[in-house]
């Protein structure tokens, strides 16, 4: 999956894939050459699954990981990121930042175009650039965009960004931005444009078809500037149920999928036929799963309550038993072992002694001795909300629920379907608390999860946090251009943000990926697997494969 350059905080949706050994034997269409070094070439289709449908295909309107993965296909930045997380031309061919910092200038592509034959030029840009500034559209990403002071357009090729004072991720926000067609758009309303569902783009593939609910499939795009992918399809089935996709996998009827930890760790390493037909990969993303509180709603507005929940949770318990080892503990947002995570932050240990202290001096005691903590005369009880195709949530939920019942806290679980999980909960904060994990970038700035001017509808800061000290580093952190100064004013946030714990982080876990090893030219590095898709390629005796019963 060609990843986007920088995934802008999107809220993370992560599969969590069943614990299913069960399944058939992967089909033995041509097996004997899997292991066998065939020459790259183009054809084949390439079968992947989702477990939701997207919902939106213009980039930063869609906010869920199925809408940003297939957009990821199809626009382009003008900057992206490279197999080792460097920055690097994508729609431009060249850029320069003035001395001072405040001025980029962008020098595009010669003759790219779009899908459907039209040019792309600085007027695209420059379109895109005030879509997503305009007021009326609706789009949580538009922060980082209005800090512009002005953007021009000399002539077709030339972009020239004016920023009002030094602005430290403003090259990693043009790798965020995917450019959009201004002579198809303009004059729609981009909230509500048939575009969202039937896009016309310049990446390396464009929409073939999509049936909601069922599949979207993409073909590649003639047109694409940067050549021709040697896959010719990539199509996704849209499936909730993760035992159906591991069956599938099973089956040899999908190429590749996200594995839970129960599939890495145990099946695919008891199952012969599996590690025969597929190749298995792990490495840390860039994501972290968390406990997030309405901190709008009592109790959670009190910070000796958030701390004693964080003391209250055993992080070690969910990483063995829902992660199976499969991931780290975490006590900043941000990925363990980069410049931006303080090496002496450690999450708070399990102590149940001291979250029984902290509670008590909140006012929350046995009162009537029934065994349920209680604050003049109200039982505290809560209800966490998760996503009900995530499995490994779900058990993370109950560990949870089973450690804070011991303490006296009733803690209900409701599991909700994805769509239903944002618009009737994340969007309109009726909720107590969440269970979900953040994709970041790889730029440190999170204003728009953590600033107190994020929150509202569609907005990122969905918990209601408020933190005077926590804003003014968050903007410090954008202004500071100095590498060592920044890294400090991260780690300052970072420990205030520990200190305060409007959520628990839970853990950060690996990412567990299986692809059929008929798919070829895949080349493991810094940036995951995904970031060369267009390089892999499908031998012409292994691409034709017929779906199994």
């Amino acid at each position: 999956m060609r990843p986007a350059a920088r995934l802008a905080l999107l809220l993370f949706l992560a599969a969590g894939l069943s614990a299913c050994g069960g399944g058939s034997k992967p089909a033995p269409h041509n097996n004997r050459l899997l292991d066998t070094p065939l020459p790259p070439a183009t054809g084949g289709q390439l079968r992947n699954a989702v477990g939701a449908d997207a919902s939106n295909l213009i980039p930063f309107i869609g906010a869920d990981s199925a809408s940003h993965e297939i957009a990821g296909y199809l626009f382009n930045s003008l900057l992206k990121y490279d197999k080792n997380l460097e920055l690097v031309g994508d729609l431009a061919s060249r850029w320069t930042v003035s001395p001072d910092g405040l001025t980029l200038t962008f020098t595009l592509r010669p003759d790219i175009r779009w899908a459907d034959g039209a040019p792309l030029t600085s007027a695209d840009v420059r379109y895109t650039f005030d879509t997503i500034i305009d007021p009326k559209t609706r789009t949580p990403y538009s922060s980082d965009y209005e800090l512009v002071a002005s953007l021009s357009t000399p002539d077709a090729r030339t972009v020239v960004v004016r920023y009002k004072e030094p602005f430290a991720p403003a090259l990693s926000t043009w790798a965020a931005l995917s450019i959009l067609p201004a002579h198809i758009l303009r004059g729609q309303d981009i909230n509500n444009t048939p575009f969202a569902r039937n896009p016309v783009g310049s990446g390396f593939y464009q929409l073939a078809q999509w049936v909601p609910g069922q599949f979207i499939n993409l073909r590649y795009n003639p047109r694409s500037f940067a050549g021709r992918p040697f896959i010719d399809r990539i199509n996704y089935r849209i499936m909730p149920d993760p035992a159906a996709q591991f069956l599938e996998l099973s089956a040899a009827n999908l190429d590749q999928m996200g594995l839970s930890p129960v599939q890495y760790t145990r099946v695919f390493p008891a199952r012969p036929a599996l590690r025969e037909s597929f190749n298995t990969y792990k490495y840390l993303g860039n994501n972290y799963t968390y406990l997030g509180f309405n901190l709008k709603k009592a109790p959670f507005n009190d910070r000796r309550v958030r701390l004693a929940l964080d003391y209250a949770i055993d992080k070690d318990e969910l990483i063995k038993g829902v992660a199976l080892g499969q991931g780290l503990p975490i006590a900043a947002p941000f990925k363990p072992g980069t410049r931006w995570y303080p090496a002496d932050l450690r999450p708070y240990p399990y102590d149940p002694a001291k979250a029984r202290q902290l509670l008590a001096a909140a006012g929350w005691r046995d009162s009537d001795g029934d065994g349920w903590l209680d604050k003049n005369g109200r039982p505290f009880r809560f209800e966490i909300v998760t996503n009900n195709a995530n499995e490994s949530r779900q058990l993370a939920a109950t560990l949870i629920q089973r450690r804070l019942r011991a303490l006296g806290i009733d803690v209900r679980i409701r599991l909700v379907e994805w769509a239903a999980f944002l618009s009737q909960f994340i969007h309109t904060g009726n909720f107590d608390a969440v269970i979900l994990g953040w994709s970041l970038s790889l730029d440190p700035d999170q204003y728009s999860i953590w600033h107190s001017s994020e929150q509202g509808p569609g907005k990122f800061n969905f918990i209601g946090y408020s933190n005077p000290a926590v804003d003014r580093l968050l903007v410090a952190g954008r202004r500071e251009m100095d590498l060592d100064r920044r890294v400090r004013i991260y780690h300052r946030f970072a420990r205030e943000l520990h200190a305060d714990a409007p959520i628990v982080f839970l853990y950060a876990p690996y990412s567990l990926v299986a692809v059929h090893k008929r798919v070829r030219g895949i080349e493991p590095a810094p940036a995951g697997i995904g970031y060369n898709l267009e390089q892999w390629y499908i031998p012409k005796p292994l691409q034709q494969l017929a779906l199994q019963p």
